[in-house]
């Protein structure tokens, strides 16, 4: 009797071909790769195994387009309406599918004229009875604007699609009308139409309107919509007729700029135009799901897709840092695929063809990490207010001892008077002013009481104002550091080019001088966030370590940025290239233990604060700082 599985050799049994069935499924699964998946999949990120890492998808703008196109589907099966209409109903309620079906079940007349898509329908009264006869005279205007008004309507050129609202209302008129309406409008029209907008009358003119029938000619059309897009940055382009709420459709704006275009226009200027357009509409998509985030980079059209950072209390836990999948300026001469730099230019190439990477949940354009989002913005926000000026303050100015309002001494007098409460002072010692008898320009009561009180207050106020310089002045050295890295590109990129001149090093093997600088930037940039951290940071154990790591991380990314600005000489080459080699991978790793320990702390919910941070507890009093 044949039989599926066969027998082990050793044992008498078939365990050994479970073995291999596992490989083989292992193996099935090794080759199904990434071809099984489409293409705009395959730029997810690789599989998460730290901590401060999260997964992400990268979508280009093709694949949004798809999944938008998805939705319109769905609405055009469920509704029975065209796909302009759907995509008008979508987006008038945010892309949701949901809430769209519900209303729309409900109230299907009053979405449309909402989201633009039909003219609101008219109340009808009841006819008089006629009792009298219809002057002619006076019905010949009435006719004739009816006439013309129709013979608008069919003559001008619309969107392709319409909705079935739309068709319904327009074939309501009787055939005999329609027919009158077509014969008149070869006769009528050309001379007749006059644009409402230029008050253009010319016979050869090009007449356009949406279905309300509110037609222009085609030049104020294409200005208006040109106008709309590339200043204004609109999407929902609506009528230009006051009053009415009619938004043109895809389709029609499309033919404004290609078909309809009037003549004398640049077919360039048409399609940057078109495509400023669909990148709107993929915006909009973008913004409407929290799930998404529009790439910030200047010209990128990349989108992400990161649902573990889409809930506003995901972000205590974890910085959702991303990249795009792009690198480099879009259209850029830098971001153009080019030889082997030649010149300390190149540098600048170098720096612009970074890669893309955010925050995906806050609108700080950088990685932040260690620190989360709330943080950050708190620490952004205090520099905004405070490091302007707190360095003149701390030199030009004391606080005053009974209501600590700042004071800046004007005159050579030590005799001061606070202007808010009044109170009398000595600008030396700070003390009261009763107490220094008639001793007006000098003060030998440094050791009273009152002294002794007055300067502690103000040296309270002074620390907490040293504090926040403290940290600010590094947080701000690492910042100027990292812009520096044009500078430091140029060098690195210099002695690259000397190493293979003077050695036998091929330009891939002097690659590990680019790694460096790239990776003391990077460095850099999370030292930067860290005293941001450290500034909030309640005082304890946690504290301490944190700031252990954090100096072990800056010593360090100093001493590989000593090594890189060393001078090379052509028989140390050897030493410094396992040198610059070895600290690297040390800084690496240093790096991603300050990311780790973060990171855990976070979702351990070990760090305390000394202020008040949204999503997490309350500081105790005693930690609290000013």
């Amino acid at each position: 009797m044949s039989s599926d599985y066969e027998i082990s050799d050793d044992e008498g049994e078939y365990y050994d071909e479970d073995e291999m069935m596992e490989d083989a499924q292992d193996d099935d699964e090794d080759d199904m790769d990434m071809d099984d998946y489409p293409d705009d999949f395959k730029l997810n990120s690789s599989s998460q195994n730290k901590s401060y890492e999260v997964d992400y998808t990268s979508l280009s703008q093709s694949s949004v387009e798809k999944s938008m196109k998805e939705d319109i589907d769905h609405i055009c099966g469920i509704f029975g309406v065209e796909p302009s209409v759907a995509t008008l109903l979508l987006r008038h309620q945010a892309w949701n599918k949901e809430r769209l079906i519900e209303k729309y079940m409900e109230t299907p007349t009053s979405v449309l004229v909402a989201a633009g898509a039909s003219m609101p329908e008219v109340p009808t009264s009841p006819k008089p009875a006629r009792t009298h006869s219809v002057d002619k005279s006076t019905a010949g205007p009435s006719s004739r604007r009816s006439t013309r008004s129709s013979s608008k309507i069919l003559s001008s050129i619309t969107s392709p699609t319409r909705s079935t609202t739309q068709k319904s209302t327009s074939s309501s008129s009787s055939t005999s009308s329609s027919s009158k309406s077509r014969k008149d409008c070869k006769s009528e029209e050309p001379e007749s139409f006059v644009c409402p907008i230029c008050f253009d009358d010319s016979p050869d003119l090009k007449q356009l309107s949406l279905n309300c029938g509110h037609a222009a000619c085609s030049g104020c059309w294409h200005a208006y919509t040109t106008s709309k897009i590339r200043d204004e940055g609109e999407h929902c382009i609506r009528c230009m007729t006051e009053g009415c709420a009619l938004v043109a459709t895809d389709e029609f704006i499309h033919n404004i700029l290609d078909a309809d275009a009037p003549d004398g226009v640049d077919t360039e200027d048409n399609v940057v135009t078109w495509a400023r357009f669909r990148e709107l509409v993929v915006r909009n998509f973008v913004a409407s799901n929290p799930k998404l985030k529009f790439c910030p980079y200047p010209g990128c059209t990349n989108t992400v897709s990161c649902p573990s950072a889409a809930s506003k209390s995901a972000l205590t836990s974890m910085v959702p840092t991303v990249s795009c999948g792009a690198r480099g300026i879009i259209g850029s001469p830098a971001n153009k695929p080019a030889a082997r730099p030649a010149s300390s230019s190149s540098s600048v190439s170098s720096l612009q063809d970074k890669e893309h990477v955010f925050c995906f949940g806050c609108p700080i354009e950088t990685d932040h990490r260690p620190v989360v989002c709330g943080v950050a913005r708190m620490w952004l926000q205090k520099c905004e207010d405070d490091s302007e000026t707190a360095n003149w303050i701390k030199s030009n100015t004391k606080e005053c001892s009974q209501c600590q309002s700042t004071i800046e001494k004007n005159g050579g007098c030590n005799h001061m008077t606070c202007k808010k409460c009044k109170y009398e002072f000595c600008w030396v010692c700070m003390g009261s002013w009763t107490e220094h008898g008639t001793a007006w320009y000098s003060c030998n009561r440094y050791d009273e009481k009152g002294s002794i009180e007055a300067r502690d207050a103000q040296s309270r106020s002074r620390a907490s104002l040293e504090r926040y310089l403290h940290y600010y002045n590094r947080w701000a050295n690492h910042e100027q550091s990292a812009k520096l890295s044009v500078e430091l590109y140029a060098k690195t990129e210099k002695k690259m080019e000397d190493m293979q001149i003077t050695s036998e090093l091929t330009w891939i093997e002097v690659q590990f001088m680019k790694k460096a600088v790239e990776e003391v930037e990077k460095c850099r940039m999370t030292l930067k966030w860290t005293y941001a951290m450290a500034y909030y940071l309640a005082k304890g154990n946690e504290k301490d370590l944190f700031e252990d790591n954090q100096r072990d991380l800056e010593k360090a990314v100093e001493d590989l940025s000593e090594l890189l600005e060393s001078p090379i000489e052509t028989e140390n080459i050897p030493t410094l290239r396992q040198k610059v080699t070895d600290k690297t991978v040390y800084v690496q790793k240093r790096n991603e233990i300050v990311l780790e320990d973060t990171a855990t702390g976070f979702q351990d919910g070990r760090w305390k604060w000394n202020a008040t941070v949204d999503g997490f507890e309350a500081p105790n009093v005693e930690s609290l700082i000013d």
